[in-house]
């Protein structure tokens, strides 16, 4: 799935929509993208769709990953893979304890660490263009990230489609 954000409030918005698409068995999301692409704005939409407030989320670059409880006992996982040199040092993080049921893991600079992830995950490429615009190209993995792809796809068009059928709003 491939679509264009236009500014950090509608990349935001996809990661929130993404999170609710998510629901509660939880599961892994890449992000992959140059410095500046966009990939903490993206988890901070991911934690405002799990009920949370963004403004408290940060990139744990220095401390690999940073772990906030959701009001509904979930919880999101926000791992920043740019120093790390290892499968090892992300096991030693707390990799295995966060893949458990009812926890987004959301993992930047993923592909650094590809081979110590669950092979059913969602791959978000983001790649920046002009001034604040974004391209993203969201792929799943396995069947369980397929489906969540799919409710995510879902409710895009639905908004989409009202967007459409909304008339304009008046001065």
């Amino acid at each position: 799935m491939r679509w264009r954000s236009r500014s950090p409030a509608e990349t935001r918005a996809a990661a929130a929509a993404l999170a609710r698409a998510v629901g509660p068995a939880g599961g892994v999301i890449v992000l992959e993208g140059p410095l500046g692409a966009g990939k903490t704005v993206f988890a901070k939409g991911l934690a405002e769709g799990l009920g949370l407030d963004p403004d408290g989320v940060a990139s744990p670059t220095f401390v690999i990953a940073s772990e906030y409880p959701a009001p509904d006992g979930r919880r999101l996982v926000h791992v920043d893979a740019y120093r790390v040199e290892s499968e090892a040092e992300l096991e030693a993080a707390g990799l295995l304890d966060w893949l458990v049921p009812r926890t987004l893991v959301a993992v930047e600079w993923g592909d650094r660490v590809r081979s110590a992830l669950p092979a059913d995950r969602l791959e978000l490429r983001l790649e920046p263009g002009d001034a604040a615009t974004r391209t993203l190209h969201l792929d799943a993995t396995g069947p369980d990230s397929r489906a969540v792809l799919e409710r995510f796809a879902s409710a895009r068009r639905a908004v989409e489609a009202g967007a459409r059928d909304t008339p304009p709003a008046r001065h």
